[in-house]
């Protein structure tokens, strides 16, 4: 399966915060980063702390890609 994350990597830009901000406000690891940067999943805990300090449901963060499209 293949995730999307340029909800979240646009809501980023949006609100003036860079990926290692984010990694320092959710305690996210790099590899964790990396897995979304490869669009790979992530625990739904790690998309729970995103949400929170983002201020916004999963939904807004994430998209799933169907493989061969």
């Amino acid at each position: 399966m293949v995730y999307s994350y340029n909800k979240l990597w646009k809501l980023l830009i949006d609100k003036n915060m860079m990926k290692k901000d984010l990694m320092e406000k959710t305690k996210i690891t790099s590899s964790t980063m990396a897995k979304m940067g490869r669009g790979e999943a992530v625990s739904l805990d790690v998309l729970g702390r995103i949400c929170v300090v983002m201020e916004c449901n999963i939904g807004d963060l994430i998209d799933f890609v169907k493989e061969g499209k």
